[in-house]
């Protein structure tokens, strides 16, 4: 039996666009009328269809696994099954839940559909007309071929890689290139760009042509086109941990490592302490659990939804969660030019008017239209500055549009019963057709220079009144009055000169990588504050050894990189990352998606972003607003901030949790264990829970943006933080728990050795395990004060300024009451009702943790 298979595509044969038509049409195998049906349909079979490549789908299962096995999780799971084994099994389905919700709650906040690849195929046409058989087709996108001639007219979308073959056209690139004025492309141009991207005679699948109509032969399609090597390089790009994933994973494993070599080296201990091996087992688990902080990882994962919550409300949708943080410690910005620092919108900002008719001129001499948005930028922009919709066609007597090598267009119009010519174009050409003395001239074409060094597109306007309409466009556009000189820029955005100096004064370089010509992004970056120092194009950073890129940009100053190309951002992105800065890169063309996925934080346009940079970024700024993007530093350092102070909040409670077991086992036995395990799990998880998320919202302490941007190896545990956890806080707490415990002991005639598991005793050592639970919830309330601020005093901060942490703080003395005195939480918890003088001596605790840890801060502060 004999099995066909279909065969795959196969590799296009290298093709040198550029090369002359006849030679490119021969070795496509085509003709100017196109090829047949038949031959087009042979050879969609051969290289396949005009489409990007797609990836399988999404594997959530992993996804949802990983979060249940993190460092933490594991020794969770361990925890869990010793209990298991030790046959206290309601321990061990809470520890088996807490590590399930954990797991869930972060797998939801998490998951991110990444669709960059996909969103790149909404920038092909559905339907295409095309040459075949000699006739226009309109077939589907997907089914063009190499070879295959298509007919670009004003408005199409273009849907391969091409070579025009005859005609002219004005093609928005912008996506691509990201240069927001269109360029002109013509057949019989001269080729000798650098990159292909220049090329005169080129288009490319995905740009717009928005003026002139030609015929072009598609040379690329799907993957090898440019639009599907960005794809490539899209995939090809993996995301890197953040660095608060990596000094959370860093803590999770420190965590974990301290928690087994208590638990496993403490073991023979309880053994050893008259303990059975059952009793010792849980006296192993009793450390491990008060050794990991349960609600650490949901706390900074809820943390960072609200910091996710507080952005979406200033203007920034952030993808990820840990994207916040990132964006708090960015050092480097690598902005775009066209539509993030500019508004991506042509305006007349500068007119120099030698006659009356100039505003009249401009009107007539267009075929724009303002109403319906229509035509090219710069007529629109000329339009909007003279105030009308355009000129009344009724009167126009005669059409010369703008030819790409004449550089000018004219009109003839009746205004009242005279002729009147209107011309309008590039300076170098109008002006030797006007009448004026040669020094006259010579003065005018120095303005122009001068207006072209500070990035604005000069345009010369002239006219003159006709006695009949002229017989050709040479005896039209001859014997012109000048009437002004124009000069239009896509202008900075008002908001982005504040936002620059915000990052400044935050330590914050930025620079400017884009694909417009170097001296207007310059002048752009100029005049938003930006200090191009240094203008590097795509050529010269191509020869640019990395040693040398190194040195430029971690020397002092910001740059303008311009004309680059998308392998030239991911270089950048690398490099910047390589000499330790934190990377975020901003963009909204298809051109900007691979950076974008390789920086520590992609941002893109919401409003004037193409859907591939939107898929592309872990940021998405729905107003377009540079600004929002230092709203956005602002938010991640408080998130940041936020996160090192419940940190330190649950860090502190690690100690007096632990005090008890060492002091059972250092004790041989002679002394009961303190707490229990079961009231261990209360503390983690319902006491010091929402005290905690309340201060992921304190609000940001003074200074926070005059300060200069955190370390890439800076971690979230700091040797400060430990000393005033575990010295300071964490001590005294430990100290004043194991003082409730004892006092409550000996009050009722308790000594070492004794046996408090029957008789009158073991109502005591009931409310003696109590008594150490309630000190360490009264501690907290202390710790969640203390923790608020880093150095500065708790007054300054306001004691009321955090209306979540009031709240969450009568919600966790409302339930540890609930659990000493309610009698099914008794029987669950072994907690007991506490005698009225034990609640008098708790009630100072608050103040004594948090007045000492104010001390050292006072101490901290003068010091430095």
């Amino acid at each position: 039996m004999t099995t066909h298979l279909k065969p795959e595509p196969a590799e296009a044969p290298p093709i040198d666009a550029s090369e002359p038509v006849s030679r490119l049409l021969r070795d496509l195998r085509t003709t100017p009328s196109g090829l047949t049906a038949r031959e087009a349909a042979r050879r969609l079979q051969v290289s396949g269809p005009n489409a990007l490549p797609s990836h399988g789908g999404h594997r959530w299962p992993l996804a949802l696994l990983r979060q249940l096995i993190h460092p933490l999780a594991l020794l969770l799971w361990v925890a869990g099954g010793l209990a298991w084994v030790a046959g206290t099994t309601n321990l061990a389905i809470a520890i088996a839940a807490v590590i399930l919700l954990n797991g869930l709650l972060a797998f939801v906040q998490e998951q991110q559909a990444e669709k960059a690849v996909e969103a790149l195929g909404k920038y092909l046409p559905d339907r295409a007309p095309v040459l075949r058989d000699g006739q226009v087709w309109h077939v589907p996108a997907t089914e063009l071929v190499p070879g295959d001639v298509l007919v670009l007219e004003e408005g199409n979308r273009i849907p391969a890689d091409a070579r025009l073959i005859d005609g002219t056209v004005d093609v928005d690139a912008s996506m691509l290139t990201g240069e927001s004025v269109p360029v002109t492309r013509t057949a019989d141009a001269r080729d000798d760009a650098a990159r292909p991207l220049d090329s005169p005679v080129l288009v490319f699948s995905g740009t717009v042509c928005v003026a002139g109509a030609a015929h072009a032969v598609v040379h690329a399609t799907g993957r090898h086109t440019e639009i599907g090597r960005i794809a490539s390089l899209s995939s090809r790009v993996g995301r890197e941990e953040s660095p608060l994933e990596r000094q959370v994973r860093r803590v999770a494993w420190l965590i974990a490592l301290v928690a087994v070599v208590v638990g496993v080296g403490f073991l023979p201990l309880g053994w050893l302490a008259g303990l059975s091996w059952p009793a010792a087992f849980v006296f192993a688990i009793g450390l491990l659990v008060a050794n990991v902080p349960e609600g650490l990882l949901p706390t900074i994962t809820l943390a960072l939804a609200a910091g996710v919550r507080s952005m979406a409300k200033a203007g920034a949708l952030v993808k990820r969660l840990s994207a916040v943080e990132t964006l708090g410690s960015t050092t480097v910005i690598c902005t775009d030019k066209t539509g993030t620092l500019t508004r991506n919108e042509m305006s007349v900002e500068e007119v120099h008017s030698f006659g009356d008719a100039l505003v009249e001129a401009l009107v007539r001499c267009s075929t724009a239209d303002v109403t319906g948005s229509s035509g090219d930028p710069t007529e629109l922009a000329l339009l909007r500055y003279a105030g009308s919709t355009g000129a009344d066609l009724s009167a126009r007597k005669a059409l010369y549009p703008f030819d790409p090598r004449l550089k000018r267009m004219s009109t003839v119009d009746l205004v009242g019963d005279a002729l009147w010519v209107s011309t309008k174009g590039a300076p170098e050409q109008v002006l030797p057709r006007c009448t004026m003395p040669v020094g006259e001239r010579t003065r005018l074409l120095a303005l122009v220079d001068e207006m072209a060094g500070r990035a604005l597109r000069v345009l010369a306007v002239a006219g003159r009144r006709v006695p009949a309409l002229p017989g050709s466009r040479e005896e039209t556009e001859t014997d012109l009055d000048l009437l002004g000189l124009v000069g239009l820029v896509d202008p900075p955005r008002p908001e982005v000169a504040a936002a620059v100096a915000d990052c400044h004064s935050a330590g914050i370089r930025v620079h400017v990588v884009t694909g417009d010509n170097g001296r207007t992004a310059a002048e752009i970056a100029r005049r938003v504050g930006i200090g191009a120092d240094r203008v590097i194009s795509g050529e010269e950073l191509a020869e640019l050894p990395e040693p040398a890129l190194d040195e430029a940009l971690t020397a002092n100053g910001e740059i303008v990189f311009s004309r680059a190309a998308p392998e030239d951002k991911l270089r950048i992105a690398d490099a910047l990352r390589d000499c330790g800065e934190v990377v975020a890169m901003t963009g909204d063309g298809v051109n900007d998606a691979p950076a974008l996925r390789r920086a520590d934080i992609g941002v893109a346009m919401g409003i004037g972003g193409t859907d591939v940079a939107k898929e592309a970024a872990t940021v998405v700024l729905t107003d377009d607003n540079f600004a929002t993007i230092v709203a956005g530093v602002r938010e991640g350092r408080r998130v940041f901030d936020n996160v090192r102070k419940f940190v330190l909040y649950i860090f502190a409670h690690a100690v007096p949790e632990v005090l008890p077991f060492l002091l059972f086992a250092v004790s041989g036995g002679m002394i009961p264990l303190p707490l229990t395990v079961l009231q261990i799990l209360a503390i983690d998880l319902g006491t010091e829970t929402l005290p905690a998320l309340a201060l992921g919202r304190e609000p940001a302490e003074p200074g926070l943006m005059s300060r200069r941007p955190r370390r890439r190896s800076e971690g979230v545990v700091t040797g400060r933080m430990l000393l005033r956890a575990w010295g300071i806080m964490g001590l005294v707490s430990g100290v004043l728990v194991l003082g409730a415990f004892f006092a409550v002991l000996y009050a009722a005639g308790w000594h070492p050795g004794a046996d408090v598991t029957s008789g009158a005793l073991h109502a005591a050592y009931l409310q003696a395990t109590t008594a150490s639970f309630a000190a360490i919830v009264f501690c907290q309330v202390g710790t969640a004060f203390a923790a608020r601020t880093e150095r500065v005093s708790l007054r300054s901060a306001g004691l009321t300024t955090n209306r979540l942490l009031l709240g969450g703080i009568a919600f966790e003395l409302v339930f540890a009451a609930a659990l000493i005195y309610l009698p099914p939480l008794q029987a669950l918890f072994g907690t007991a009702a506490l005698p009225g003088w034990v609640v008098a001596m708790l009630l100072p605790m608050p103040v004594i943790v948090w007045g000492l840890d104010e001390v050292f801060r006072w101490a901290t502060r003068h010091s430095a």
